[in-house]
């Protein structure tokens, strides 16, 4: 029985999928076993991955589009590891980062049931010197990423403060991923998120201060996109939401104020705008940001 099981979902990413399961594969922790889920890819995905003469690969395929959830589901189905391990398709593990979660679990009690660790991301705009001197000019948005614990950071995932990447980031006991039924397959945005609210209910997630993950922008959804799924992620725990906000946390606020700076960054500024006023009130470290989104904002509509 392998320690780690590896759930690939991917969907049309032939051209960058062998990075992932390269970096899977080349872990210094090397009992484990890559599931590749292929959602019904129209790109050379089945070539790419039974190329790999490893018995480690597993493939699979779903013979019509499912999405993100469902291929995660099929994956966790079949996995007989130990713990499962969330990577996206386009994303790269540095070597030590099983071994090092592994270890950092097995080392606390048993009510530590879960554990991310440190992110790089390669961006291209917003990491450019002149924007990161702009920001470090102005201030940075301060996130607690590194955070560690219980239900108790529910509240700061929520709150938008907690960022944890857990789409590649999250190693989770299978044990309590059967527990909470995997995947929730009516989300198609806010998956990786929905899901670690769930295992925070189940128990506690424990921090790897290192930057094990390399991750790769991929594009995003439109403005629209996100404003539905938000609706649906808040709407599934609108208990939490309701709780919060009588003890005077404004999540629905939050959630609106990153829902304005997509907006803008669209160069839709009458929704944005909209948003921004229903919002939270931006502090001093979100300036930058939001003139970044204004100002991508008009780019946009000059190309257009």
């Amino acid at each position: 029985m392998p320690t780690v099981s590896v759930i690939i979902p991917t969907y049309n990413r032939a051209d960058v999928l062998p990075r992932a399961i390269d970096s899977a594969l080349d872990q210094t922790l090397s009992d484990v076993e890559v599931i590749v889920v292929d959602d019904a890819s129209s790109d050379e995905t089945e070539s790419v991955v039974t190329s790999y003469d490893d018995p480690r690969v597993i493939y699979r395929a779903h013979e019509t589009n499912q999405g993100g959830s469902a291929a995660r589901n099929t994956g966790i189905e079949i996995a007989e590891g130990e713990y499962i391990a969330l990577l996206d398709s386009d994303d790269r593990w540095a070597p030590t980062k099983l071994e090092r979660q592994v270890e950092t679990l097995e080392q606390r009690s048993d009510e530590w049931v879960a554990a991310y660790c440190g992110t790089t991301i390669v961006d291209d705009e917003e990491a450019n010197p002149l924007w990161e001197r702009f920001k470090s000019l102005v201030g940075g948005h301060s996130s607690r990423e590194g955070a560690e614990g219980g239900e108790e950071l529910i509240k700061e995932i929520l709150m938008e403060n907690l960022h944890t990447s857990a789409g590649s980031t999250l190693i989770v006991e299978k044990s309590v991923v059967d527990q909470i039924a995997g995947f929730d397959e009516s989300f198609d945005r806010y998956q990786d998120t929905e899901f670690l609210i769930r295992v925070l209910k189940r128990g506690k997630l424990a921090y790897v201060d290192e930057p094990l993950l390399l991750r790769y922008p991929s594009g995003g959804p439109s403005a629209d996109a996100v404003r539905e799924a938000n609706s649906h992620y808040l709407q599934t725990f609108a208990e939490d939401v309701v709780e919060l906000e009588t003890r005077g946390y404004d999540v629905t606020g939050t959630h609106h104020y990153a829902l304005a700076s997509l907006y803008l960054r669209e160069g839709r500024f009458e929704p944005g705008f909209a948003f921004l006023r229903s919002g939270t009130t931006p502090g001093i470290g979100q300036l930058p940001g939001l003139l970044f989104s204004v100002f991508k904002g008009f780019q946009n509509r000059m190309s257009a």
